[in-house]
């Protein structure tokens, strides 16, 4: 069934909902940013001239692919 598949969800997040704990960019996903979702919180890890952009031009979402995690997850991510 696919409402049972897992994976990243593509959403629109407010732009003040998203944390740069680390500011490392992939260049091969050019319309979405990398979002992992903890908690309900959401921490940004790439896009981070398009995050930029989005701010400067005053729009309130950016396109993300979001991922959930846990804690250890984030924690990985930061080392």
């Amino acid at each position: 069934c696919d409402s049972e598949k897992k994976g990243p969800v593509v959403m629109e997040i407010p732009l003040e909902d998203i944390r740069r704990p680390l500011m490392r960019t992939r260049a091969n996903d050019p319309d979405k940013i990398d979002v992992l979702e903890v908690d309900g919180v959401y921490y940004g890890f790439s896009g981070c001239h398009r995050y930029e952009a989005h701010q400067r031009l005053g729009l309130p979402t950016i396109r993300c692919k979001v991922r959930r995690g846990t804690k250890e997850t984030l924690r990985h991510h930061m080392r």
